[in-house]
């Protein structure tokens, strides 16, 4: 069966993987290159940290326990003295300020009543933590599932992984499909027509309009991200470690720009300084009041930084659905077609379960999960098309 992925971020490099791994024919398509667009411009995250009770909850804590697998298959698969992944099992902390500690432990207790590890800390176990932490953090939950990856690594080593298997990469751009009875026969593409017996669009933000050329609806929208990159320094922040503002954030709605406090360390030296969240479309404007309210949150969680210098900063375009659910599964009126995306700012870490369940999907395999929250025939997603 030859199936064709739309995408070449870390999505799509999952489900190409998944899908080889399953015995399927692959090509992989994308525009511009492997981790070309959104997963070269994030943090990597694996977090079981910020999530509420419910299925994104349930694929979290699946997909944590998957990616410490695949990790060390594809580093078993590396280059000596070259990383895979850069897979750091680190652990998260989340803090919460004066006046937040009650809604901090009512949700760490949420969490642990669906199985997530979530142990509250405060003065000197905290400190142990992370030592350099503002005085004015008394009180915190330790998550030590929380994990992270480099995040272009980890999209070229699952892909590389896939290719070994047999799939196959085309750097080209998706532009319409050919239907034989309802059913998609073919992708056309820059460069001419691709048989496909099944097509999966994991073109993130660009997956609404991906899914327009194939003749379907899905109602996926771009939601901007900033993060900034200091110099090298010796290590000094040892966890993920965010403000609780930042679960609010994420199942936030709201097209207005939202920042909040996450900080962490890379083994390159670096500190990686986010978040936010703001609804502008594809714009690449204005990106300075965003950048400010990020540096000075995280100048208020580890004082240390108003002293550090930046190396740089970044933006990307993160795929966004109403209900704050991916779309994972087939799409609803074109047969053959399917559907991975709106996975926002947790791309990286569900990455791994969303190409299981793809697999599922295409070729019928065991999925790892009940699928149907996340159908894109869903009631939430109909009703938004």
């Amino acid at each position: 069966m030859r199936v064709v992925v739309i995408g070449a971020g870390a999505i799509g490099a999952a489900c190409a993987l998944a899908l080889a791994e399953a015995g399927a024919d692959v090509v992989v398509l994308d525009r511009v290159g492997v981790a070309g667009e959104t997963s070269s411009r994030c943090e990597g995250n694996i977090l079981v940290s910020d999530k509420e009770p419910g299925p994104e909850a349930e694929l979290a804590i699946v997909a944590n326990r998957r990616w410490r697998e695949l990790a060390a298959r594809l580093d078993a698969d590396r280059v000596p003295g070259q990383p895979a992944t850069e897979f750091e099992a680190k652990g998260g902390v989340v803090v919460a300020f004066g006046g937040g500690e009650q809604a901090l432990e009512e949700f760490a207790g949420s969490q642990r009543a669906i199985g997530v590890r979530a142990t509250s800390v405060a003065g000197a176990e905290l400190r142990e933590l992370e030592p350099h932490l503002t005085d004015s953090v008394a009180h915190g939950v330790h998550y030590p599932d929380d994990a992270q990856v480099q995040p272009s690594l980890a999209a070229q080593a699952m892909l590389a992984r896939a290719r070994h298997l047999g799939a196959t990469l085309r750097i080209t751009e998706v532009v319409a499909a050919r239907l034989d009875h309802g059913r998609i026969a073919a992708v056309e593409t820059l460069d001419g027509p691709i048989e496909a017996d099944a097509v999966v669009n994991c073109a993130g933000p660009w997956s609404g309009t991906v899914a327009e050329r194939l003749g379907a609806r899905l109602d996926i929208r771009p939601r901007r991200g900033m993060i900034l990159v200091t110099a090298p320094m010796p290590q000094r922040v040892f966890h993920k470690v965010y403000d609780a503002d930042y679960v609010g954030a994420v199942g936030s709605g709201d097209a207005a720009l939202q920042t909040s406090t996450v900080v962490e360390s890379t083994p390159a030296g670096t500190v990686l300084i986010g978040s936010s969240r703001e609804r502008v479309g594809f714009d690449t404007t204005g990106t300075l009041p965003p950048l400010a309210e990020i540096a000075a949150k995280a100048v208020r969680l580890f004082p240390f930084l108003a002293e550090t210098m930046l190396m740089r900063t970044y933006f990307g375009f993160r795929p966004y659905a109403p209900d704050h659910l991916p779309v994972i599964g087939a799409d609803g009126e074109v047969a053959g077609l399917f559907h991975a995306a709106g996975h926002e700012g947790a791309g990286i870490g569900l990455a791994p379960t969303t190409g299981e369940l793809i697999a599922h999907a295409v070729l019928g395999t065991h999925a790892p999960l009940d699928p149907a929250p996340f159908l894109p025939t869903r009631p939430s997603m109909r009703d938004a098309a």
